[in-house]
């Protein structure tokens, strides 16, 4: 795989300040909200669980004891938590949560690299609700494929991902030949975003793929990924006014 760690933002003419802002909200919310990921009762009653979308019910679970499958070490799971708003705001609660660390720094990381262009190509606002519709359009994708292949629907789900997976669609329409920076091996390289992103979302459909075979996903919510993808990738045309306007700029004049 090839992991990104920049991009060619010569052209860019607007300050990211939506970007800037989602990224602070995040980290706030993990750090002061979800004491860093140690507060399971915070995270579990504003995450989104897939049967409470279908039915429109807050369900709450008794807590259960979990062995961790690496250390050996057995722990109390806390169960579903009361939620404080009506269970559809999880949808877009749980996209500013996240499970982790790693999680939290890996979101962050491609959405600092790939989110302030499509933010200097379409406008603040019109940046902000883009990134909010992909996160639920994500989050839906996964509550469904989780129904749908009789998954635990109990489980809830979290983080920015999927919202980030729209803005790598739309980065994928809109700068195909934009160059970015990757780790491949032990190397420094900059390649198309055609190629970095491809490899990207062809990973998430074949990891994705292994579900239908009934494979562990090690709590990925891949169908989260592909659909927020699949709808930054569709939904950008009608949010960029270069594309929707009666003249279309030369992609080359794009390519920064």
């Amino acid at each position: 795989m090839l992991f990104p760690i920049g991009d060619d933002n010569s052209g860019r003419k607007l300050t990211p300040y939506i970007n800037y802002l989602l990224v602070a909200l995040n980290v706030f919310v993990f750090i002061f909200f979800q004491a860093a990921g140690n507060d399971l009762q915070f995270t579990y009653a504003y995450a989104t669980v897939p049967a409470e979308i279908i039915t429109g019910k807050d369900f709450v679970t008794l807590p259960e004891m979990v062995i961790d499958a690496h250390t050996g070490y057995q722990f109390e799971l806390p169960g579903l938590q009361p939620t404080p708003v009506p269970v559809y705001f999880t949808l877009l609660t749980a996209m500013f949560m996240h499970g982790g660390w790693a999680h939290l720094a890996g979101n962050m990381l491609y959405l600092w690299i790939f989110g302030d262009n499509i933010e200097n190509r379409i406008g603040h606002f019109r940046y902000l609700f883009f990134y909010l519709l992909c996160g639920v359009i994500a989050s839906l994708s996964h509550v469904f494929s989780t129904v749908m292949l009789s998954h635990n629907s109990l489980v809830p789900s979290l983080g920015a991902s999927g919202a980030i997976s729209g803005v790598l669609g739309a980065y994928l329409l809109l700068f195909p030949m934009r160059k970015v920076h990757v780790i491949f091996l032990w190397f420094i390289i900059a390649v198309p975003a055609l190629l970095a992103l491809g490899l990207w979302i062809a990973f998430q459909v074949v990891s994705g793929m292994g579900m239908l075979g009934g494979e562990e996903t090690g709590g990925v919510a891949y169908a989260a990924h592909i659909g927020g993808f699949i709808a930054g990738f569709l939904l950008i045309k009608f949010f960029d006014p270069v594309r929707s306007g009666t003249s279309r700029e030369p992609v080359i004049r794009r390519m920064r």
